[in-house]
């Protein structure tokens, strides 16, 4: 953590906290306790007004007059904070989310429970994505240029130099938002199809404006409105994903779904995974491309 970082959460806990020792800040920070007196200094001389209460209760505190309004965030506000934070934190390995929860545990004198438990799969696979994740952070924050492999849906592969901007999280997937510098235009990468990443130098940033619309553009799908026969088994995954509109009960075992799905392989595989439980009843063009999908995926077995 660098020490303008420190400083910070060292002011927003003293906000919160009546007193706090020098063992207790050098313990959460793991710097010396001389390091922290160093930090106090710093911080009076910006003219926040610390002081230090002497003793065997001592510590630091702030002037009450300078304390932060607990009426602004209440304890329900610091716990969905955190449920929202170590959901996050299941998902990319980040010690800054971690030293992010204790501070804000240390806003409250009780014991924050919670009332909700997020609970991911741990794959094996997903400790090499954080991995992957933690180094396309660094990239991002530093301008790295990156070189890969890169795999895509029809399995082609091909070598990119590219700029990254952002990680998104769509489902269960990662991917990299980036401009692709043989493209000429920003690109959306999926993180387990690339391959062999590596630095490649550095870049100046591109205008946040073009990324914006760039990436407006890309997420915009071709649609098509899809009626299924459902089994009654897989209603709840068509509630999820879709909600409770989107079916209609027709006998105690089926019923009628209306979804939009892109006319893409991702909406065949999707619809195959749940194999005879669903019927596809309109349109007949998308009956015809699924069913195209299901003859070359049999056809591998000849």
């Amino acid at each position: 953590m660098k020490k303008i970082e420190r400083l910070i959460s060292i002011v927003m806990i003293l906000l919160q906290k009546e007193i706090i020792s020098a063992s207790e800040f050098s313990r959460l920070f793991n710097v010396s306790k001389r390091t922290i007196q160093r930090d106090m200094e710093a911080l009076s001389y910006a003219n926040i007004p610390i002081y230090a209460q002497h003793g065997a209760e001592g510590g630091y505190a702030l002037m009450d007059e300078y304390k932060f309004d607990k009426r602004l965030v209440n304890h329900n506000d610091l716990e969905n904070i955190l449920i929202s934070l170590a959901g996050y934190d299941q998902l990319i390995t980040n010690p800054n989310i971690q030293m992010t929860i204790q501070k804000i545990k240390a806003m409250s004198k009780t014991h924050i429970p919670s009332k909700l438990d997020l609970t991911f799969y741990d794959w094996s696979g997903r400790d090499e994505i954080k991995e992957d994740i933690a180094f396309m952070n660094q990239a991002i924050e530093h301008h790295w240029l990156l070189k890969f492999d890169y795999i895509d849906q029809v399995g082609q592969r091909t070598c990119r130099i590219v700029e990254p901007y952002k990680l998104q999280f769509i489902e269960r997937h990662w991917y990299l938002v980036a401009y692709s510098r043989e493209r000429n235009d920003y690109r959306t990468f999926k993180l387990t199809r690339m391959l062999d990443i590596q630095k490649a130098g550095f870049f100046k940033p591109r205008s946040e404006a073009d990324l914006i619309k760039s990436h407006d553009k890309a997420t915009k799908l071709d649609m098509v409105t899809v009626q299924l026969l459902i089994d009654a088994r897989v209603r709840d995954q068509f509630i999820e994903r879709y909600g409770k509109k989107s079916v209609t009960e027709v006998t105690i075992h089926h019923y009628l779904a209306n979804i939009e799905l892109p006319e893409s392989p991702f909406s065949y595989q999707f619809l195959a995974g749940l194999g005879n439980m669903v019927k596809i009843l309109s349109p007949q063009h998308f009956i015809d491309n699924y069913l195209e999908f299901l003859r070359e995926a049999i056809a591998s077995y000849d």
